[in-house]
């Protein structure tokens, strides 16, 4: 039968318009193939745009001794080398002709006295790497993409959300999903389907990730058959805003620490200096003056402690609240007008490196950054974890499936170093477009029934069939998702416990039979409720993929850290967790080896230690 349903037909579809989603489109454009691109928020709104410090890419314009083996290494040894290697690999030695593209594309880059793209230090790399424009850079990253993508035929859906993948077999060939504003089911039918939908930090009560961070992608590829990989690896920024409660969780961007920023606990202690790791003691300056030289980018100057990867020092602030050394709200103060020491005008320099600190600490907390220390404190900022792809072309294990950004795992390991994040979407957008175009062109467009279409819609409409019956008595989606959120927050968080997790897991049971009876009142037209509902379903499926990985991980080991495992384990570092559906539409888990690395890369971090 012909469906009631608004039917789109695209070669390749594009789900996600951030940095990742902007360039596989227009890739796959350049290729020549029709593209649909669907956003859940507007287009712009991506998170990106919160990705401020730069872009990672080992061009060497501050410090020549800077190369791709340098970044390769870094990034290695930051992952916690379970990183996808083939995929580091890749992405140190392309991420300097993306970043120059970009330019070429117009993006406004801050500039070196000579005139080249200015590159900033930031945690774990060991040369300044960042290229940055200010602290805007995610944002100039958007704008660039969209500004030059509008040109390339790419027609874009707006406000769209994705509900379920489609397939002909065990290949995907399209997506359900409905228009946000008016509730009307939307049929796109796609050759190949990139999946480029962001991070899942909506799973907690304390993220950096705005409203759309429900880990859509990852449950998308993983109810259509694909595997999950490195989901026990969760990221929690060491500063986000504390204070006032309305912005709990908001990005500090580590630029600030980039720039000479120091943590003091209530006793105005420095307390990075007390717990440096035996493997960054060479790099690391326990002395102050050499730190702010080496903001300077003075080349003979060691890294301050506040640049040790994100990982180490959330777990450190972690430690000062705890021990009762925090800020009046919980966090630490972290200092950048501290500088007027050193530097005359200090103020305008501030404001002319930090424009967007200065502004959301004036807008939102009232509070000059130029005068006065900032509270800040952990936020669930990154997933590391998702969908597993092949490093080269970043398809997934499904058939037509690919995926790109934080929504795809390999490149970064057990923690991701800062500024790699919008190198990552620039390399590896590229090639999921560049790749899902050439599958488009190999392969003729699948069949898709009729019936899966009909319980796909049945499955969305059904929280308003239990509100019709229940009368106004049933629960609704924002109670099980704030109950998700704390739960979540508090059981599989900074710092982890075999009891607590499990206690998570038997939680996670509890409120997916919550969420299966979850009412919704009204009409499909303006209903955030409903959207919460089906949202539903994509929290509690990745919460569950976490909570079983770090529970199955006896270790510790980047943004894994468990309370009962403090030390890492040289087997489990051997092999990474892979969690699919199985054929009972249980979760399974099982170890597998990480690919040996080739003689070469081997000898490039040798060399690099």
């Amino acid at each position: 039968m012909a469906t009631p349903y608004e039917t789109f037909e695209y070669d390749v579809l594009v789900i996600g318009a951030g940095g990742a989603g902007l360039r596989a489109a227009i890739e796959a454009s350049a290729a020549g193939v029709k593209v649909g691109l669907v956003c859940k928020s507007l287009l712009g709104k991506a998170h990106t745009v919160m990705a401020e410090g730069g872009m990672a890419a080992a061009m060497g314009n501050v410090d020549d001794r800077d190369n791709w083996k340098v970044h390769f290494a870094d990034t290695m040894r930051g992952g916690q080398y379970v990183n996808n290697w083939r995929m580091a690999e890749l992405h140190a030695k392309e991420a300097p002709a993306r970043v120059y593209e970009l330019e070429a594309w117009g993006a406004v880059f801050d500039r070196t006295k000579d005139g080249k793209i200015l590159q900033r230090n930031f945690g774990g790399h060991k040369y300044p790497r960042l290229a940055h424009v200010g602290d805007r850079t995610g944002l100039e990253m958007i704008r660039t993409l969209q500004d030059h993508g509008i040109h390339q035929g790419i027609t874009v859906h707006m406000e769209w959300t994705i509900v379920t993948l489609l397939k002909d077999g065990e290949r995907v060939v399209g997506a359900f999903g409905y228009d946000r504003e008016r509730g009307r089911f939307k049929i796109l039918k796609a050759k190949a389907v990139v999946i480029a939908s962001g991070g899942l930090g909506r799973a907690y009560k304390i993220t950096s990730n705005s409203w759309e961070g429900t880990g859509d992608g990852h449950s998308l590829a993983y109810h259509a058959g694909a595997e999950l990989l490195d989901m026990e690896f969760i990221q929690f920024h060491p500063t986000g805003m504390i204070w006032p409660p309305s912005v709990q969780g908001l990005l500090v961007t580590e630029s600030v620490r980039g720039e000479g920023g120091v943590l003091r606990n209530k006793d105005g202690h420095r307390f990075m200096f007390d717990d440096i790791p035996d493997n960054y003691k060479s790099q690391t300056s326990t002395d102050p003056e050499e730190g702010w030289r080496y903001t300077q980018n003075d080349k003979n100057a060691r890294r301050p402690p506040e640049l040790l990867t994100r990982d180490h020092v959330a777990r450190c602030i972690n430690r000062e609240v705890k021990a009762g050394r925090g800020s009046p709200h919980g966090g630490v103060f972290l200092d950048i007008s501290w500088i007027k020491e050193k530097i005359p005008n200090a103020a305008e320099h501030i404001k002319r490196k930090l424009p967007s600190m200065y502004h959301q600490f004036m807008q939102l907390a009232n509070l000059d950054i130029t005068k006065e220390p900032m509270e800040v404190g952990p936020t669930t900022h990154y997933a590391m974890g998702g969908v597993r792809v092949n490093g080269d072309t970043q398809m997934s294990s499904v058939p037509g499936l690919f995926a790109a950004g934080e929504c795809a795992a390999g490149l970064h390991g057990a923690n991701r170093l800062g500024g790699n994040s919008l190198s990552d979407l620039l390399v590896f957008g590229k090639r999921a477009g560049e790749f899902a175009a050439k599958y488009a062109k190999e392969n003729s467009a699948g069949q898709i029934s009729d019936a899966q279409i009909e319980e796909a819609a049945r499955q969305a409409i059904e929280p308003f069939e239990y509100g019709a019956k229940a009368g106004g008595s049933a629960e609704g989606p924002y109670q099980v998702q704030h109950d998700l959120q704390n739960m979540m927050q508090e059981l599989v968080g900074i710092v982890r416990r075999e009891d607590e997790m499990s206690r998570a897991l038997d939680g996670l049971d509890k409120l997916w039979d919550r969420a299966r009876k979850t009412a919704v009142y009204g009409n499909r037209e303006y209903n955030p409720g409903w959207h919460t509902a089906l949202d539903l379903k994509h929290l509690l499926t990745i919460s569950e993929a976490i909570a079983r990985s770090a529970l199955d991980r006896k270790e510790s080991r980047g943004g894994h850290f468990r309370e009962d495992f403090p030390n890492k384990d040289a087997e489990s570092g051997k092999m990474n967790i892979v969690i699919v559906k199985g054929a009972d539409g249980s979760m399974q888990l099982r170890h597998e080896p990480i690919p040996a690395m080739p003689d070469e890369l081997k000898q490039v971090i040798e060399e690099m230690k």
